[in-house]
Formats: C-alpha cells, structure tokens, sequence
C-alpha cells in the first residue's frame, strides 16, 4: 500500500506520537504526499499537522512542533513511495543491456529518477524529465544532483544515448545553475566516441557552469562478454588510457591555478591502466567522488597507514582478502604492510576473475559469489576471509538496508556455508579493515 510505514526508529517523534508499523501517512500540512521528495520537503517545517491512516482505518491528525529539518523518524516500505521512474535511453554504453539472461527482474531496470539522483547519489541523464520535473528540482531546491553528461554536444549526445531530446542538455544545465542547484557530472569515456578533443570541450563547457557545477568524474566505459548486437565499443589499455590522463593534466593544471581545484578528475582505473601512481590526497578534496572510483587507492592507502599503529604483537591470525583484479596489486601491498608489522597475521589476496560477466571487468563491485565459489573452493582459506561491502547490492530494489546478498542473489550466509569459513565485511575504503583483523584475532 502507497505510503505504507514500515519502520518506526526507537525515540524518534512518530513513536512518541504513538504511529507505527502499518499505519499510512496521508498527507502533511494538507498536501498529499506523492512521493519521498514531498514528504522531505514538506516535513521540514518547525510546525506540521499530519494526518495519518492507523491499521483499523481510524485518520489521526497529529499536530507536532519540532526541529527545523527534523523527520518523523520513519522508515516506509516502498523506499520513494512511489515507483521509480525507468530510463528511455539506449545508451550505447549502458550497462544493465549488457547483462546475461536469468538474472532477477530488479537488476534489468534502468531507473532515470532525480530522486534517486537526491537519496541515493544515482546519476540522471535530464533527458526522461519534462520541464515540470526540472521546475519541481528548482521549487523543492533537490540539490546537489547528479548527472550524467557524457558529452556536451548535443548531436553526439543524441548518438551516445540513442533519444532525440538528448541534445537539450546544457540548456538544461544552466536553467539548474541559475536556479541554485548544485550538479556533481559523471562521463562515462567510450575509446574514439567521446574522448580526446570532445572530452577536452566538454570539460571546458562544464566549467563555465562552475560552482554550481561542483566537480567531474570521468571513467571507462565498461565492456561485458554480452554485447551481442550491441554498439562496436573499445576497451581503453595503456597507451590509450596514459593519452586521456595527460589531456585532462593539462585542464586540471590550468584549474588549480584559476579555483584551486582540478574540477575533473579520471576514476583509478585510468591510472591502474596505464601503469601510472595515483595523485595525492589533496588532489582528491575530501575525496567526494568515491562512488565513481575517483580517489579510492588514494583513501584506501590512507586508511591503512593511519591504521597500522593499532595493530599488537601478541595478536595472531590468518586471514583471505577477496577482491576484483584491478585492485589485487594495491590491495597486497597493504596486506605486506600488515604483515611487516606483525609477524603472526598472515593475510593472502586473491583476486577473483570475473568469468560471470568476463574477464574484461575487473572491479570488485561487480565480482559475483559463484565465482568466488568456483575460484576458492578448492584453496586453502585463512581462518577469516573479508571481502569489501560493495560486493553486495544496494538501492531501492532491496527489501532492507541490513540485506547482504551479490549480485547473482546469493547471501553471505550461503556463501560462508559454501566456503566453510566466517566472513566479515569491510568498507571498501579499507577504514575498517585492521580493526576487523584485530577483532579477529587470537591473542597470544
């Protein structure tokens, strides 16, 4: 049921106002609740009058004074309240066509949704939205969103993402700058599409929308073994991915001495490509761009540097680190690191192939528990195996926040009886990582 509570959090106002599990919130200061962005937006005031539906069909209306940006408390079955809104692209790039049959139904569905844009840090195209979706981002100040660009011009957009509106972006762009909107702009990089010269002008068009247009990530396109009947696409290698590095060098150099900020920035992989180390931490500004792997190496390092202190002498254990190939080289020298200092933990690094989707994907968040199974099963395993949480999915689709499960819809739990080993979960940042190697461990 639309609007339905799921959850009602301990010492929140909506239990102190007696709403629970199963009652369904009608509307707020007289407004009908749409969506989650109403009831947001809506919810703010110091002063609201709620009316709520209870389990026995009663209506409550429930005036409440509270802090500014204060929430109920709440939790609601359905994440949006509403169904997200699915993308009428057909990118040439675009991920989800280049998944195998068989897979659930949630993982074939392309959302296009600035809610999510909002809530969960998912990129937009702009082009799925009428001009009352973008007036609504303006009047309800939906900020910062996130948007995928790709390219700047407008009739390679429309090629790129395969939708004749697609041309109308910047246009678009600078009615949401002008208003205040604060835009984070992803581009996916296709080898001799959009790179070289029109990266170079896209960038420099983004630029002139800067601060609202905060900052830009640019990362590789991603290739499966299922393109049957797809887009002809290229994979970047060494020299390709060194060529790209050094044309934005010469940008993010004329950045720092105009802002004081690069304002685009290559994800890692353009720096594992092409052999290359990665920038220093203050290149990474507070490393806001994680989620498109800009700067990850960079924390990870960090983490484990600022974490080796902890670890004891008298601590022993043993333990697999299970990551995709990409990150396996890095992600051993931390482990060395650890070693070096404690003689008495041994941690071994296995970097699983991707055989589900091919071996040309190589990112740990994409690596599935039957390959971990396949790959493992007949190795000896430290005592405690850790794998990094985005192994696992996330989003709208699943039905709670403390769900574990891959992306083949196997559960960590299946996957521990399988390896017969515990499995722990670390941040894919590595914050956590030594301090779950020391809960782990026997003491001397």
């Amino acid at each position: 049921m639309k609007n339905e509570i799921s959850i009602v959090n301990p010492g929140s106002i909506a239990e102190e106002m007696d709403i629970e599990a199963g009652d369904k919130l009608l509307s707020i200061n007289g407004k009908k609740i749409n969506d989650i962005i109403d009831y947001k937006f809506l919810i703010s005031d110091n002063y609201v009058v709620v009316e709520i539906e209870k389990k026995n069909d009663e209506i409550w209306e429930l005036e409440i004074e509270k802090e500014y940006d204060e929430d109920l408390g709440v939790e609601f079955k359905d994440f949006i309240l509403d169904k997200p809104k699915s993308c009428h692209n057909k990118c040439i790039f675009c991920f989800i066509d280049q998944l195998p049959k068989g897979m659930r139904k949630t993982l074939y569905f392309k959302d296009d949704d600035s809610r999510l844009a909002f809530l969960q840090g998912n990129f937009v195209t702009l082009t799925n939205m009428s001009e009352n979706d973008i007036d609504r981002i303006i009047q309800y100040k939906i900020s910062p969103i996130n948007v995928s660009v790709h390219t700047t011009n407008p009739e390679l957009r429309i090629k790129m993402i395969h939708n004749r509106f697609a041309g109308n972006l910047y246009d678009r762009l600078k009615k949401l700058t002008g208003s205040g909107i604060k835009i984070n702009c992803q581009i996916v990089l296709c080898p001799g599409i959009n790179d070289n010269y029109e990266l170079e002008k896209t960038i420099e068009d983004l630029y002139k929308l800067y601060p609202q247009i905060e900052n830009v990530a640019v990362v590789p396109v991603g290739i499966t073994k299922y393109r049957d009947g797809l887009f002809d696409l290229k994979l970047y290698d060494k020299f390709s991915a060194a060529e790209q590095l050094d044309r934005m060098k010469k940008l993010q150099d004329r950045y720092l001495a105009e802002i004081g900020k690069p304002f685009v920035r290559m994800s890692d992989e353009f720096y594992v490509l092409s052999g290359r180390d990665v920038p220093e931490t203050e290149f990474y500004d507070n490393f806001k761009q994680l989620e498109d792997g800009v700067g990850m190496i960079r924390l990870f390092r960090n983490n484990i540097k600022n974490n080796l202190s902890k670890l004891n002498g008298k601590l022993k254990g043993s333990f697999t680190l299970i990551t995709g190939k990409s990150a396996c080289f890095e992600i051993k020298k931390a482990a060395d690191k650890i070693m070096q200092v404690n003689k008495n933990i041994n941690v071994d690094v296995i970097g699983i192939v991707n055989n589900f989707f091919g071996n040309t994907i190589t990112v740990a968040g994409l690596i599935t528990a039957h390959d971990i199974i396949d790959q493992l099963k007949n190795k000896k395993l430290g005592k405690n195996i850790i794998i990094p949480d985005c192994m696992l999915r996330k989003g709208y689709e699943i039905s709670s926040s403390k769900s574990r499960i891959f992306l083949d819809d196997v559960t960590v739990e299946k996957l521990e009886s399988k390896l017969n080993s515990n499995i722990s979960i670390c941040n894919y940042s590595g914050e956590d990582l030594i301090d779950i190697i020391i809960k782990n461990c026997d003491i001397e």
